[in-house]
């Protein structure tokens, strides 16, 4: 299987990691002119299975070191099989609330709240199952996040105080705020499964990044079929929705959902892959600056600040600052 040798390969991973796990809701935006994000997220959940085992079946089986996918995954461990599993249903649970948050409130202030709440909480979770890199510098870093977090929270608040306010947006970043602290737990039940210091020569029971990425998605797809389906029953806004509904829409919309599932997990593929060499809170820091991505989509493509004030713009400069630092700091710490 194919495996990172150096932390500076080890950052680029993270780094794709970030623009992908920021970049995946604009597929929603895209489908959300046609589709509501109860259905988009079927395709996402499936595109995302599939992607998965395209990857375990390539990267995850070629080249001379590790274990190849299918042994990998025959000789796991039902208790490392079963953590995996269980951080799949903990993504599911809120990345569900993180799309119905970025229906209400948009992508510049779901993704900066909920995700930006996820990277604080979940480098900790994550420093502390798997401590590695200077602590110091590190947790600086993700304290230059939360200014940033900060800083969006209070421009997005005085956006909706100038319209007038509405209580979608409230509800969104409700949603948004639960969301990032289910999402802060998924990441450590499926790195606690792999052998994060011995990829190429794996301990026995233990799983690879390309077997725990199946297994957490395989977590993703069986959690839908609750979640998703009570979803659809009690959406949070809106007339409920119903599975023939699912196979009215059209092959390019399909493929826009199943997109965005794809883009996710190349990203997540390579957060674990990269977390061999950078450790799994760095690694996980690094992705989780995706709030910057979405951030910047949901400000100059998507316009989701138009008309702001002054003020507004400030924050939203500032915030990009505070990311960039922060995410710098986190860089130099596994560095250390």
């Amino acid at each position: 299987m194919f495996i990172v040798d150096s932390y500076a390969l080890a950052v680029v991973f993270c780094f794709v990691t970030m623009l992908c796990w920021g970049s995946w809701g604009n597929t929603q935006k895209m489908a959300a002119k046609t589709w509501r994000y109860e259905l988009f997220y079927w395709d996402y959940v499936i595109g995302m299975f599939l992607f998965a085992l395209i990857l375990s079946l390539t990267m995850g089986s070629f080249g001379s070191e590790g274990r190849p996918f299918l042994q990998d995954l025959g000789q796991a461990s039902g208790a490392n099989i079963a953590s995996a599993l269980l951080g799949g249903v903990i993504f599911n649970a809120s990345n569900i609330l993180l799309s119905a948050s970025t229906a209400l409130a948009g992508m510049a202030v779901a993704f900066p709240l909920g995700v930006g709440l996820a990277l604080v909480l979940g480098v900790i979770i994550n420093y502390a199952g798997a401590p590695k890199g200077d602590p110091v510098i590190l947790f600086v870093g993700v304290a230059l996040i939360v200014a940033a977090i900060v800083c969006n929270g209070i421009a997005s608040g005085r956006m909706q105080k100038g319209a007038g306010g509405n209580s979608n947006s409230r509800k969104g970043i409700v949603l948004a705020m639960v969301a990032g602290v289910l999402m802060s737990f998924f990441y450590r039940f499926v790195a606690a499964a792999m052998d994060l210091d011995h990829f190429e020569n794996p301990t026995a029971g233990m799983l690879t990044p390309y077997s725990a990425l199946f297994i957490l998605s395989a977590g993703v797809l069986l959690s839908n079929f609750v979640f998703n389906t009570y979803v659809m029953k009690r959406p949070f806004v809106g007339a409920p929705v119903s599975y023939r509904e699912y196979f009215t829409g059209s092959g390019t919309t399909h493929l826009v959902g199943m997109l965005g599932g794809a883009v996710w997990c190349l990203g997540t593929a390579f957060s674990y892959i990269a977390a061999g060499k950078a450790g799994a809170a760095i690694s996980y820091a690094l992705g989780q600056g995706a709030p910057m991505i979405a951030a910047v989509w949901g400000v100059f493509i998507w316009k989701e600040f138009k008309g702001a004030d002054r003020s507004v713009n400030t924050l939203l400069g500032v915030m990009f600052l505070f990311f960039i630092a922060g995410l710098g700091l986190i860089i130099l710490s596994g560095g250390n």
